[in-house]
């Protein structure tokens, strides 16, 4: 990399995690040039937007700054982060519970500078350390899967015209899923680039309760959002598939007959739809089951949650088709700029300005 190298400020959205503190030390100590600003968005404001105290290593101290965010999710904190970062042409996001690699910096420096001026956005490579002792546990192999993500915001540049082209996330996403898919499809539809990036990012499973997978379903009623404002050819264009919803519907629309015609009397229709929920049940279960670690609890876990996703994916699926059924399609992000004709010199911009 010739010249000076880009400035860039950094957003973290939190909502008090205690792997903020080992995400900071880890953006203090990396290699090469550093951020002009740090903004901590705390998203869990105390009463009267009262802010808990933050530990920030000395190297970051002066350069950091600590906002409150309005708890409506990550979309929302993001927003107010970049928009409080000041005048840089580059923010990067990172979730508070990522760790930068120790050459971070340096390859951040390198992406930003290769990238050209209809790059929207350029993306680092997450790993997720996984246990060499045993099988990955369900939710150890589902935080896995950011590691393949397309366009995942645990860490993502992003140059800040392309932000503001864009107006920002859509904070109607509520919770840490597709809010960064449609902000990708929204760029490139408005003709931007997105680039992958060279920087590693560390980011290891949080420690979560048996129950996780349930409350992950929530994330239904996005993907009803995402189809009214994609229509149903987003998920090709953001490789996001599908998934189990189908067998989900079908599962959870068997116990619904069988229990509707044992109200009816009729026993024989019951016993089958009551068979082909519980086949549908257990080869969910034995799905999940077979590639973890088998331990008891795993497999009490699995067991457990298998009866209750199904029916969780079809009501947040349902609440999202009924809460966004008047949404319209969301228009492209505002384009980037035109390259310079052909044979003319080009003025650099000032230094600060995006």
């Amino acid at each position: 990399m010739t010249g000076p190298a880009p400035r860039y400020a950094v957003v973290i959205p939190t909502v008090g995690r205690p792997q903020l503190t080992a995400c900071l030390e880890a953006l203090a100590a990396a290699r090469g040039p550093g951020p002009s600003r740090v903004v901590v968005v705390h998203d869990r404001p105390g009463p009267g937007g009262a802010l808990p105290p933050l530990e920030v290593p000395d190297a970051l101290a002066s350069r950091t700054l600590l906002v409150p965010g309005s708890a409506r999710g990550p979309a929302a904190a993001r927003n107010a982060g970049w928009r409080a970062a000041g005048s840089v042409p580059w923010v990067v996001f990172l979730d508070d519970d990522v760790v930068p690699g120790p050459d971070w910096a340096e390859a951040l420096a390198r992406d930003l500078a290769a990238a050209g001026p209809g790059t929207a956005a350029v993306t680092a490579r997450i790993e997720v350390p996984l246990p060499q002792d045993r099988r990955p546990t369900d939710w150890e192999r589902c935080t896995a899967g950011l590691a393949t993500a397309r366009w995942i915001t645990a860490d993502m540049a992003f140059r800040t015209a392309a932000l503001r082209a864009a107006d920002g996330f859509d904070e109607r996403f509520r919770r840490a899923f597709r809010e960064d898919a449609d902000l990708a499809l929204r760029l490139r539809a408005g003709g931007w680039a997105l680039a992958e990036g060279t920087r590693r990012t560390r980011h290891p499973v949080r420690p979560a309760d048996r129950w996780i997978s349930v409350r992950t379903q929530a994330g239904n009623a996005d993907d009803v959002l995402m189809d009214r404002l994609h229509g149903r050819g987003w998920r090709r264009r953001a490789a996001a598939p599908l998934g189990r919803r189908p067998a989900h519907l079908a599962v959870t629309a068997a116990a619904c007959a069988s229990a509707a015609c044992a109200l009816l009397g009729r026993r024989r229709a019951a016993a089958w739809c009551a068979a082909a929920w519980l086949a549908g049940t257990a080869e969910f279960a034995a799905a999940r089951i077979a590639p973890g670690p088998r331990t008891r609890d795993e497999v009490l876990t699995m067991a457990a949650t298998s009866v209750l996703i199904p029916p969780a994916a079809a009501w947040h699926w349902a609440r999202g088709l009924a809460a966004h059924r008047r949404v319209p399609p969301t228009p492209a992000a505002g384009p980037p700029p035109a390259p310079a004709p052909a044979g003319r010199r080009t003025t650099a911009a000032p230094a600060g300005a995006p």
